[in-house]
């Protein structure tokens, strides 16, 4: 048996004593755990200092350290989502439906656990305590693998957890955390089939298109974040210009913030030159489509590819579209899935466009970065699939459950 199979089979049988624990069990665990990541701050701000200093050395790019830097801010934040999972009504037990058959039988359907959940993700420490959270109310073992240069902080935080569990009564194998980091060891653990019940991979495309090639578990893609904007014919111009600066730049390195915008052609003489100023002036670079590029100098060049990537930076696509069906078009062959954004007045212009875009979530006159589980009420997020099977969207508890048919009878025999 190999070290990461061990863990495995660790995590599944915790997940079976886990599956059957009490919601005040659970939630005493997420309090305590929350508690803990605020009494063990300087315990976990050294960890992570660590790491950052050794992020910056090996050269890691702004917008990666931004997401591996944990504040006392993040940290405040990642205990209050342990208090709001806590919150939560518990899903496990959960009646879904139920019906009488002619014959007597009485058949339920139930949400239950889905049993041990593999997440691989890379800097952001924070997921370390949102997914095991999350798994933890959700009734599932966490067993995590995050990337070397996070590997410190996430120790740190993992053992939080993993002594919130014991204070409670409850299995400390319902969070594991995977600490060799290497290649290897993240394709055996997509490879757990007798073990892992389900597999959700966070980061960038070179680890997803490694999952697609190597899982043989069942995995559910937290995909790319090629969010648009598009400022209708009709938009208030100046509520537009305050949506696209926070959706661009209140944090540029996550996956719901705007990474393209486009703009009908109608108010792009009035529109493209006054974003395009603004958002220069916060520090944000500009690629666009010769239509845009004629309206501001400010506008480099953009080439085919510039509209389909996702920056995670402070660097923006800007097309203009002659009607709202170019928009939709533009949006549906360069967006991923993730969250798209139409500012309009026009309520048929809202209902077309909210129905025609092909994606997870569709915003009407606001940021897209509220797709947010926490924004959306549901706690703390696992992650954000962009797939339509078995869920999409912002994942939390329910997410993280499927259900199962229990029949009751009063010894019916079938014919």
């Amino acid at each position: 048996m190999t070290p990461v199979t061990s863990l495995g089979r660790r995590a599944k049988a915790a997940s079976r004593d886990l599956a059957g624990a009490s919601t005040t069990a659970k939630n005493g665990a997420l309090l305590t755990a929350a508690d803990l990541l605020l009494e063990r701050v300087n315990e976990i701000r050294t960890a992570n200092s660590a790491d950052l200093e050794a992020a910056v050395t090996a050269g890691m790019a702004a917008g990666p350290l931004d997401r591996l830097r944990l504040t006392d801010s993040r940290l405040e934040g990642m205990a209050n989502g342990l208090r709001t999972v806590a919150a939560l009504p518990d899903p496990v037990g959960e009646i879904l439906d139920g019906w009488r058959r002619p014959n007597g039988l009485e058949i339920v359907r139930t949400r239950v656990p889905l049993g041990v959940v593999a997440i691989i993700y890379e800097n952001r420490p924070n997921v370390t305590s949102d997914a095991a959270g999350l798994c933890l109310k959700s009734g599932n073992a966490a067993l995590l693998r995050g990337s070397s240069s996070a590997l410190r902080s996430n120790l740190a935080v993992a053992q939080v957890l993993r002594d919130a569990l014991t204070k409670n009564g409850l299995p400390e194998d319902a969070v594991i955390l995977v600490e060799d980091t290497g290649h290897e060891t993240a394709t055996e653990l997509m490879q757990l089939t007798d073990y892992v019940d389900c597999l959700i991979p966070r980061g960038g495309p070179s680890l997803i298109q490694n999952v697609r090639d190597n899982a043989k578990v069942p995995v559910i893609i937290d995909g790319d974040g090629n969010c648009h904007v598009y400022v209708d014919a009709s938009a208030d111009l100046d509520e537009a210009l305050a949506i696209v600066v926070n959706a661009k730049t209140q944090r540029s390195s996550v996956c719901n913030a705007a990474e393209s915008l486009v703009v009908h052609a109608s108010v792009a003489d009035a529109f493209v030159p006054r974003v395009a100023e603004v958002l220069q002036a916060r520090g944000v670079e500009l690629v666009g489509d010769p239509d845009a590029r004629r309206r501001s100098s400010l506008i480099a060049p953009a080439t085919e590819d510039d509209f389909g990537r996702e920056y995670s930076d402070l660097k923006i696509s800007v097309a203009v579209a002659p009607d709202l069906d170019a928009a939709i078009a533009h949006v549906n062959r360069f967006g991923t899935g993730h969250t798209e954004a139409i500012l309009t007045r026009d309520l048929g212009a809202a209902r077309r466009f909210a129905q025609e875009v092909d994606a997870a979530a569709v915003v009407v006159n606001a940021s897209t970065r509220f797709t947010d589980g926490e924004e959306f009420g549901f706690g703390a997020e696992i992650g954000i699939s962009t797939q339509k099977l078995h869920a999409r969207g912002p994942m939390a508890l329910r997410e993280l459950t499927t259900y199962k048919y229990v029949v009751w009878g009063d010894g019916q025999i079938r014919d």
